[in-house]
């Protein structure tokens, strides 16, 4: 280390060398810690600004109307569906004839109508999935119960190996 200290004079001279390595090479590589730091600060400050969109409830007209539109979709899936039971028993011929008009829907537009509905249903199912609360398992353990039956089976199957 006497050489060293020597030939770049000291320590504060040893470490003012270090520093500039470091910046010499961030201009080729960043620094990925910095890096990280920059990209959760940015994340923070856009979490933020989003939840400020959301600070004060405005349960004005149209949010109420607009919310009673969320809800419509599941009760006329579902009670059209009974309806057009309904429809086929009181008038066959008829629901008959517009059977024969969907086959003339063309498939992508199946496709489509099936995109839309999963689409609806799976978002619904996945905003359940995210917000259900988990269950913390319980420390203890339960005592194993002694069933005979079970027993008595697993000892004709050890007598025949």
């Amino acid at each position: 280390m006497g050489v060293i200290d020597k030939l770049i004079g000291g320590a504060s001279s040893t470490r003012a060398l270090g520093q500039a390595a470091t910046g010499l090479a961030e201009v080729f590589i960043p620094n990925a810690t910095k890096k990280m730091e920059a990209a959760h600060d940015a994340y923070i400050a856009a979490m933020d600004e989003h939840g400020a969109e959301f600070e004060h409830i405005r349960p004005g007209l149209f949010d109420r109307f607009v919310n009673g539109l969320n809800r419509l979709p599941r009760p006329f899936l579902a009670f059209g569906t009974l309806g057009l039971f309904v429809y086929a028993m009181i008038e066959p011929v008829g629901f008959a004839r517009r059977m024969v008009g969907l086959n003339y829907v063309p498939e992508p537009l199946w496709w489509l109508l099936g995109a839309i509905v999963g689409f609806y249903f799976g978002a619904r199912e996945a905003y359940y999935f995210r917000t259900k609360p988990t269950v913390t398992p319980r420390a203890e353990t339960l005592p194993e119960e002694v069933n005979p039956a079970l027993e008595e089976w697993r000892a004709s199957i050890r007598a025949t190996e």
